[in-house]
């Protein structure tokens, strides 16, 4: 039998699908249009300092941690992650602002002294929302779950919470408005309003005061480079600066892919980790019946991103965001050398400034547009305290991100919509072509840097079913 698998994109998806492949016998080449493996997960140098490049500023350590073990592989030995104490802070255009903890106890004393009451309601949010995370977790170490996996792990019971969307969980938990706004800056993040994001974006807060916020030694940018190693350590060959013109198949079955210098490579199935709805409007010759659902899909662009290095204090929590009138418009001052700075006696420190931007928005506003966006956050004095100096060495666009990153469309992946995951995300397993797999945020629900790799291990589980 052909073992052969070929993996479009060393993204995390990628990396952990050959991983697992390779370590099942398979014989696994990674071809990357880029010249390192990560994709928006990988690091960036710009003026002396190291940066993370992409969006990801906080771990699932979880589901991390679950797929480091799927791996083999010790996750505390070779990834390192270092806790943060002060989370984030969320200032509303009225100035008021609220901050997270670690501690819950110190988080939910700070909002009782604001608002009266507020602090025991919390608490006990983050109680319910730490059970039924629990609850559901093991959905998403499952392909596609379905109703039969739902009543097997009693998540069942937790249904009438998945039909519900993040503003309707915000309401029910009678918090203090900042407060709630706080709560759901990671949907405004993502460029969208609290009424249509889905519910679990309520777990985030319970995450962080039970299990803990983390980041890892040495950068998100770390975590590729490890899996890149045991990928190699696992037999996997890796084809850098290797572009994928097209996948090939023959009737319903995937039979290799065409890289964009002519060359073809058989392949007994082919896992994708490009963007899904990329994979079928682009990569297929005869994309499939239906295919046209996807073009309508909501996209969430990257936003824009300035890479800096300053001088002088800087002043806690690591994440800061500031909201604007109607929570329309967030932005984020990222500041990794308040966890890892492995030289205290340094006077410049690598920062980052990341803004999200309508998708629609930013294809219309067109390169010099998205520039523009971004040099108005760059002026603005909110996140400038303790700062002395400041130099801005590099910027990013959603012009850029997706020229430089092979995204489609500009995008990152399809918006986490509360419709999205109920109707289905993108299949592990296509449905319209035997041997095609596909990995990465679109078919999965979130966007984390551990469900990228949980969406790898799946995949390449249904790999192994078939052709075992």
């Amino acid at each position: 039998m052909n073992s052969s698998v070929v993996v479009i994109g060393a993204g995390m998806g990628g990396l952990a699908s050959s991983i697992r492949l390779a370590r099942a016998g398979f014989q696994v080449q990674v071809l990357e249009a880029r010249s390192e493996p990560g994709g928006l997960a990988s690091g960036v140098q710009h003026g002396g300092f190291s940066f993370d490049a992409g969006p990801y500023i906080l771990l699932d350590r979880p589901g991390l941690d679950w797929s480091f073990e799927m791996l083999g592989l010790d996750r505390s030995a070779v990834l390192p992650l270092l806790p943060i104490k002060d989370i984030y802070e969320v200032q509303s255009a009225n100035g008021t602002s609220v901050c997270f903890y670690s501690d819950l106890e110190k988080t939910a004393a700070a909002f009782e002294k604001r608002w009266s009451g507020s602090g025991v309601r919390y608490k006990n949010y983050i109680r319910e929302m730490d059970h039924i995370s629990r609850a559901l977790r093991p959905m998403l170490q499952i392909s596609h779950p379905g109703i039969l996996d739902m009543i097997r792990s009693g998540a069942w019971q937790q249904a009438p919470f998945l039909l519900k969307n993040l503003a309707s969980v915000l309401r029910t938990a009678q918090l203090p408005g900042p407060v709630a706004d706080a709560i759901a800056i990671w949907t405004h993040v993502a460029g969208q309003a609290t009424t249509q994001a889905p519910s679990p974006m309520a777990f985030v807060p319970a995450l962080m005061h039970t299990v803990g916020a983390y980041y890892p030694q040495g950068g998100i940018r770390s975590i590729p480079k490890v899996l890149e190693g045991a990928a190699i350590a696992a037999g996997v060959k890796f084809r850098y600066g290797a572009k994928v013109k097209s996948i090939r198949n023959e009737g319903r079955s995937i039979v290799g892919v065409e890289t964009s210098d002519g060359e073809f490579l058989p392949a007994a199935a082919v896992l994708s980790n490009a963007s899904a709805i990329g994979t079928y409007l682009r990569l297929l010759r005869e994309p499939p019946a239906g295919a046209d659902k996807l073009t309508r899909l909501p996209l969430q662009s990257p936003g824009v991103c300035a890479y800096l290095a300053v001088r002088g204090r800087m002043v806690p929590p690591y994440l800061r965001f500031k909201l604007d009138e109607g929570n329309r418009r967030c932005r984020s001052l990222i500041q990794p050398a308040l966890i890892d700075s492995p030289d205290d006696s340094q006077d410049w420190f690598p920062i980052r400034l990341l803004a999200p931007m309508d998708y629609a928005d930013a294809q219309r506003a067109g390169p010099d547009g998205q520039l523009e966006h971004l040099e108005k956050f760059l002026v603005e004095e909110w996140w400038k305290e303790g700062f002395l100096e400041i130099r801005v060495l590099a910027k990013r666009t959603p012009h850029q991100w997706g020229s430089e990153f092979n995204l489609y469309a500009d995008s990152m992946n399809p918006v986490m919509t509360a419709e999205f995951m109920r109707h289905g995300r993108i299949s592990h397993r296509s449905k319209s072509f035997r041997g095609l797999y596909l990995a990465g945020s679109s078919t999965h629900p979130g966007q984390w840097v551990s469900f990228c790799m949980i969406s790898g291990i799946l995949s390449a589980n249904c790999i192994i079913e078939d052709l075992s």
